[in-house]
């Protein structure tokens, strides 16, 4: 990579991971409110979604950006479609903090026209969160990441899991708007509840597995131990989620 491309993808990770800690910052802010302001922790009006979301956004696009460094993908694509990335993930946590400040649900909540445009620009959102993420996730089986010993282990592995988490928010989102759309409001609002620990726990592999790469690789442990633990790592997340998975199965 030439240096002022270098400089330039810099620039784009630096943007993302500034972007990321913001989005963190807001649902730490967001756990304080709820704990002055007080109201249910659960149901689709409360202040764990501004919570939950800000941080888990905003520790996904740090990761992204981080991990898609490994990933033999063109500098200027790369840029793009992080700046689109993180561009998204604070349209999404933004529609969610407003709403929350709103008192209304932010997903599923077509009672208004406004909230109609809010819940239908976070479903574009997430759609857009799928098309850009599984890009990566195709560039990480097209070609091997690189990286410290383990990391194109992890990160294959990051993004296989991650796709789990992609199906999964597409299938609440898209079993939600039917039920709305059939006069079911309640019962689409109670839909997602039995996909949503799969959806929580196979979110972060992207981050987790290469993350613990990372760390192996500055241990000073023979190579064929840290395989086995990466192993034992990759096993033990992949069993949480096919947990996670049946649970949702009988649930749903």
């Amino acid at each position: 990579m030439s240096a002022p491309r270098a400089r330039g993808a810099r620039r784009v990770e630096r943007l993302c991971h500034a972007t990321g800690v913001l989005l963190v910052l807001s649902g730490l802010a967001h756990l304080v409110v709820f704990a002055v302001d007080g109201g249910p922790w659960d149901g689709p009006v409360s202040w764990r979604k501004p919570v939950t979301f800000g941080v888990s956004f905003g520790v996904t696009l740090i990761a992204v950006a981080w991990v898609t460094s490994y990933l033999r993908v063109g500098p200027r694509l790369r840029a793009l479609l992080l700046v689109v990335l993180a561009a998204d993930c604070v349209v999404e946590v933004g529609g969610i903090t407003l709403q929350a400040w709103r008192g209304v649900p932010s997903h599923l909540d077509m009672e208004t026209p406004f909230d109609t445009a809010v819940s239908m620009t976070l479903a574009v959102g997430g759609g857009v969160l799928v098309v850009l993420l599984t890009v990566f996730a195709v560039a990480s089986f097209r070609h091997r990441p690189s990286g410290p010993a383990g990391m194109d282990l992890a990160v294959r592995s990051g993004f296989a899991v991650l796709l789990v988490a992609l199906a999964s928010g597409a299938a609440m989102i898209a079993r939600g708007v039917v039920l709305t759309r059939t006069g079911h409001q309640e019962a689409a609002y109670h839909s997602t509840t039995p996909l949503k620990p799969l959806h929580g726990v196979s979110l972060h592999a992207v981050l987790v597995l290469p993350a613990l790469a990372w760390l192996l690789s500055r241990t000073p442990w023979s190579e064929p131990l840290r395989r086995r633990i990466l192993y034992a790592a990759i096993g033990s997340y992949v069993t949480a989620v096919i947990g996670a998975g049946v649970w949702a199965a009988f649930a749903y």
